[in-house]
């Protein structure tokens, strides 16, 4: 009898761990998406057996987000803040180029099992524009786990958060230095490790992430304290959902964070400009938009976006999208701030 029990139990939890793989990574999923593509390619990005619940996680922009709203631009800095026309505007740009001393800008973070765009997008963003606005002068790596863990009002640690709280944290608190998971950049590096989406290896097996401590204290090697070396924002606004004001700003201060609506087919996405095709929606993701620029022989307008799923998702960790249509809400909810330097 008990091995009978045993036996139906068995059954019971390999069904439940098949039924909870995400389908849309499936070669039969991919293949479908594959023949409507006219853009972008595909590829497996994550392994098969990574189950539906550790995907959706990773879309750690809380639901609510909209209750947290930064003021429009016109109302923190006035409408003379650059002199940039849409004349101006050139063809392409990227961030990465322009300013090529900065070395943040060209960086993709890696959330590992958390949650954690609505901290990492953010801080991201803040350490490119600290840069930009120095001169490249100050290269300062603002920790998003600094983030994630203290700013109690921002959302639920790797369970989900609210970009537009973060921005704001920044200039009420402020933020201390920290670079990726062990690299011992900073006063507090990212402190959940990397896991293995895409294949068996050195990595651990990737899991639904959990609460994070806040510490004010820095890492024992790192010469200076936890108060001294936080970083304070100035100023911190959003962008109407306006392409030439989003690339107005991109190239007057530096990349900007967006909110991107993500669906099952983005999850494979290889190279090319993406346009959701197939598959339900799995929530939405803070990513960084650094450029823009045409696409092919019918000159596709597209955003040039950093993820933040590690340089191994993707094109080496970044993305193209398309442009003009708040495809996905890609240009719906776009939020940047300045330095106080």
């Amino acid at each position: 009898m008990e091995r009978k029990i045993y036996f139906l139990w068995l059954l019971l939890v390999t069904f439940l761990s098949i039924n909870d793989a995400a389908h849309f990574l499936s070669n039969a999923f991919l293949e479908k998406v594959r023949k409507k593509a006219r853009t972008w390619n595909l590829g497996h990005n994550f392994h098969e057996s990574i189950s539906e619940q550790y995907l959706r996680g990773l879309m750690g922009v809380h639901v609510d987000s909209y209750k947290f709203p930064l003021p429009d631009k016109r109302e923190v800095l006035g409408d003379s803040d650059d002199e940039i026309s849409i004349a101006d505007l050139p063809a392409e740009f990227d961030a990465r180029l322009k300013w090529s001393t900065c070395p943040t800008v060209r960086e993709v973070r890696e959330q590992g099992s958390c949650g954690s765009c609505w901290a990492i997008a953010p801080a991201s963003v803040m350490s490119d524009r600290i840069c930009i606005h120095s001169r490249g002068v100050l290269n300062f790596r603002l920790s998003g786990a600094d983030m994630l863990a203290c700013c109690a009002i921002c959302g639920f640690a790797c369970r989900g958060g609210f970009p537009g709280a973060a921005w704001s944290f920044w200039t009420r608190k402020g933020m201390v230095s920290g670079g990726d998971y062990g690299s011992g950049q900073g006063c507090l590096s990212y402190n959940v490790e990397p896991c293995d989406h895409h294949r068996n290896g050195s990595r651990p097996v990737c899991t639904v992430g959990g609460g994070l401590r806040c510490q004010h204290v820095c890492v024992p090697s790192y010469p200076m304290t936890y108060n001294r070396d936080r970083n304070f924002g100035s100023k911190v606004y959003s962008i109407r959902s306006n392409p030439l004001e989003i690339q107005k700003e991109i190239m007057a201060n530096g990349p900007v964070q967006a909110i991107l609506t993500v669906y099952e087919d983005f999850l494979s996405y290889k190279t090319g400009v993406y346009y959701h095709l197939a598959g339900n929606k799995l929530g939405p993701h803070a990513v960084r938009i650094l450029g823009w620029g045409v696409w092919g022989k019918k000159k596709v307008p597209y955003w040039l976006v950093a993820n933040s799923w590690g340089s191994d998702w993707g094109d080496n960790g970044f993305f193209h999208i398309v442009r003009g249509q708040n495809h996905c809400d890609i240009e719906g909810y776009i939020m940047a701030g300045l330095p106080k330097l």
